[in-house]
């Protein structure tokens, strides 16, 4: 297929001024690592207060970049950054108290205690489908827990670039936060560099490349990925409630989500009812008909030609291989429009059933049993999400047993992700780490493992050579059996 041009990109950074502001955080790093909790605070209410000034600017810059609406910005970018904001400053000191934890017999007399340290100097390498959500969440991490951080922003979301960057500028020392704007070449010019910690959020096959690199420098990573994200509906199913919740999060952000509904399993008896009821409330939402909803201030468009080039390609070659367009299916190239569609029918060798879609499009097919439902999705990569509608807890609790997968919602699609009581992250090809909460804390920081000895009798002092000795022979005996 031809692929349109790529929309105008972000800026490069100069190398010598990345290389300036690495240095200048490389020197930097161990006064930062002495922050206070109420140090740490106060950089993040700054930072809270920042976000919150330039409101209206954050929403301007999405539109320009996707024409997204006003309440998805709230929802999806801003809502998230700022409640991740209000969650650490509340609770950082508890975290970066040192944890006391037990001591074995052998040990005894002696005590034990985790320590947080921060990693150090940290890349965050974020997307361009929220681009300051994926931007800023990471960020809050990383301050709280004590580090210095470069953040490169995509450059595809250009106008969102722009802001990040003098909203970092305004409330960061370049010594401590920095932009660093640039495409390709300078996201590789910037993995060439010994950070000690990745943050990367993206596709599968890049993160490998960021994997690679992190290993010529043993620096340890997060990789939030993604992968096809299944719904299962059963024949229990309030359908009412599961077609507005996937028809919602499936056209969210024009379904550039990394945990949006990538396909449906829908038990057969109640296929053809989830099917219209899907496409019913997508006319609710949007219009009710195509050239209503391609007018909707409340439907996103895909971020480039390049990229509704490629999901275009998706549906043409599910109805070529034989697939039917239940719902939807019209799209505009001029404004890389693809209206949320539904596909049935289309087969497995469709490519729609082969690539995580990253888009509005919808391919459903019908099961008979579970044991169909739990091989098909266990013989693909895990993915980062999984939705299970059922009002039979046996059903749910079995396939939450035996299907992997990074995180599940049942009965609704996505809150798992906006609980910052809860770790997000994949497993293998969906991710590796995890973030949100005292979890992306605990990401960006190494836990130390500290023994404090008696002073007046140090246990080991028995254990010291020659071992022959009647006494240590009896406590090698009692470490085998009692400690």
């Amino acid at each position: 297929m031809s692929i349109a041009p790529l929309v105008p990109t972000a800026p490069n950074t100069d190398l010598a001024t990345i290389q300036q502001l690495f240095d200048a955080q490389l020197a930097h790093q161990w006064e930062v690592r002495r922050s206070t909790a109420q140090e740490r605070i106060k950089k993040l209410t700054i930072l809270y207060k920042a976000l919150l000034k330039y409101q209206e600017e954050v929403e301007k810059a999405i539109w320009n970049d996707f024409r997204k609406p006003k309440t998805e910005t709230i929802l999806s970018e801003l809502g998230v950054v700022l409640a991740e904001i209000r969650f650490a400053t509340k609770r950082l000191k508890a975290w970066m108290r040192p944890k006391a934890v037990g001591t074995p017999l052998s040990l005894l007399g002696a005590s034990s205690e985790i320590w947080y340290e921060p990693k150090g100097v940290c890349l965050i390498l974020a997307p361009w489908n929220f681009p300051f959500n994926l931007s800023f969440a990471p960020l809050v991490s990383a301050i709280a827990a004590g580090n210095c951080v470069l953040l490169k922003p995509s450059e595809y979301a250009v106008h969102s670039s722009a802001l990040i960057r003098k909203i970092v500028e305004e409330c960061f020392d370049p010594k401590e936060v920095a932009v660093v704007e640039g495409d390709a070449g300078v996201a590789q010019y910037l993995l060439e560099l010994p950070f000690n910690h990745l943050f990367f959020t993206g596709s599968p096959s890049v993160g490998k490349l960021v994997q690679r690199a992190a290993a010529e420098h043993l620096a340890s990573v997060t990789l939030e990925l993604g992968g096809k994200s299944p719904v299962i509906v059963d024949e229990t199913a309030d359908l009412d409630q599961a077609a507005s919740k996937i028809a919602w999060l499936k056209a969210m952000n024009a379904g550039q989500i990394c945990i949006a509904p990538d396909y449906i399993l829908v038990q057969e008896s109640v296929q053809a009812a989830l099917v219209e009821k899907i496409g019913q409330y997508w006319s609710r939402f949007f219009g009710q008909d195509a050239a209503a909803r391609a007018a909707s201030p409340d439907l996103c468009r895909l971020v480039n030609a390049r990229h509704f080039q490629r999901v275009r390609h998706l549906l043409d070659d599910a109805v070529q291989k034989g697939g039917k367009v239940a719902f939807g299916g019209a799209h505009d190239v001029l404004d890389n429009y693809m209206e949320p569609t539904i596909l049935v029918g289309a087969p497995q060798t469709a490519a729609v059933w082969q690539e995580e879609i990253f888009g509005p499009l919808l391919p459903i097919r019908s099961y008979t049993s579970l044991e169909s439902v739990v091989e098909e999705i266990n013989s693909q990569p895990a993915p980062l999400a999984l939705y299970i509608f059922s009002k039979k807890n046996r059903v749910v609790n079995r396939l939450l047993r035996e299907i992997r997968c990074g995180g599940a919602t049942i009965n609704d699609c996505g809150p798992h992700f906006y609980n910052a009581e809860l770790p997000f992250g994949g497993v293998n090809n969906s991710g590796i780490g995890n973030c949100h909460g005292h979890f992306g804390f605990l990401e960006f920081s190494n836990q130390r493992g500290i023994v404090r000895q008696s002073k007046l009798f140090p246990t080991t002092d028995l254990m010291l050579p020659p071992y022959g000795n009647q006494l240590s022979k009896w406590l090698l005996k009692g470490i085998l059996r009692w400690f």
